[in-house]
């Protein structure tokens, strides 16, 4: 297991498919991205990137949440763990009742990799992100948004 949550592995975090989508992203952490806004329940000046993390997505309709459509936004609770050139966050929306595991390999501030819906492992997509501080990740998967917050 490489995951420090105790929960099954992403598959293929480094896919030829995560690589060609991580391609096309342009993230830049500018003031105008949609994730530059604070919407975090939580202010942190945290130093490290270790830790707890609000998270939202967007982009796609969540079957199991009566009425859910792919403008609306999926707030969570998310935990970050960096080990070496990785990081997996383990994050959840739903109220709790639904989970994902992110696996990314780290090139400077830029990421990419592969969540997987803990709830159906049959959903997994690409995800390359930026990391813009210790209170700030702006995240692209396939189908939206995919972001973090402190």
């Amino acid at each position: 297991m490489r995951n420090p949550f105790g929960v099954a592995d992403v598959p293929e975090p480094s896919g030829e498919d995560v690589l060609a989508f991580a391609a096309t992203v342009s993230l830049d952490g500018s003031p105008n991205d949609p994730n530059a806004e604070t919407w975090a329940d939580t202010a942190s000046t945290e130093t490290t990137m270790t830790g707890a993390w609000s998270s939202r997505w967007n982009g796609g309709a969540d079957a199991t949440i009566s009425g859910d459509t792919p403008e609306r936004w999926k707030l969570g609770r998310a935990n970050l763990v960096v080990r070496d050139e990785r990081i997996y966050v383990l994050f959840d929306w739903d109220e709790g009742r639904r989970k994902g595991l992110l696996e990314a390999n780290r090139t400077g501030a830029r990421w990419h990799g592969r969540y997987v819906n803990l709830s159906d492992r049959t959903i997994t997509r690409p995800w390359a992100g930026l990391r813009v501080g210790n209170t700030r990740i702006d995240g692209v998967w396939t189908h939206g948004r995919l972001d973090f917050r402190r």
